[in-house]
């Protein structure tokens, strides 16, 4: 079996929480690797403060708190900025016109060597740089 690599986008992480489109697969990948020893997921410490303050202004700080309890229950590495991102993401961010956000989680991809799994159209600046898991796009409404 191949041993596989994620990064969950701060996109991935609300999709199941919020259990939008694609939180099913995310649920698979979350079992996928509680079944493997050879595979992980990885979330940068980014997407754990933009969970939390996003979830702060949509939903208030209790909602928050419990959203931050169920994701370190879940088999997720969570890693945080290290000197040796620093090229990485300053690079990503010089060229891109990604957030700087996005730039942190994406560079964690490329030192994981690691499937980015997102619903973030930002992404696809980087489609050449980094393997990309697309989950289904929000659609906008028209009112």
């Amino acid at each position: 079996m191949k041993n596989e690599a994620y990064v969950f986008d701060t996109s991935a992480l609300l999709a199941y929480i919020e259990n939008e489109d694609g939180a099913d697969i995310i649920e698979n990948l979350i079992l996928q690797v509680l079944n493997s020893e050879k595979d992980s997921i990885y979330i940068s410490t980014v997407s754990m403060i933009e969970t939390y303050y996003i979830s702060i202004q949509e939903q208030g700080i209790n909602i928050a708190e419990e959203r931050l309890r169920l994701i370190e229950t879940l088999p997720f590495i969570q890693v945080s900025l290290t000197p040796n991102c620093t090229k990485i993401i300053g690079e990503l961010k010089s060229a891109k016109t990604m957030s700087f956000a996005d730039c942190c989680i994406a560079g964690l991809s490329k030192i994981k060597k690691a499937i980015l799994v997102h619903k973030d159209p930002e992404f696809e600046q980087i489609e050449n740089e980094v393997k990309q898991l697309k989950l289904p796009y929000k659609t906008k409404r028209s009112d």
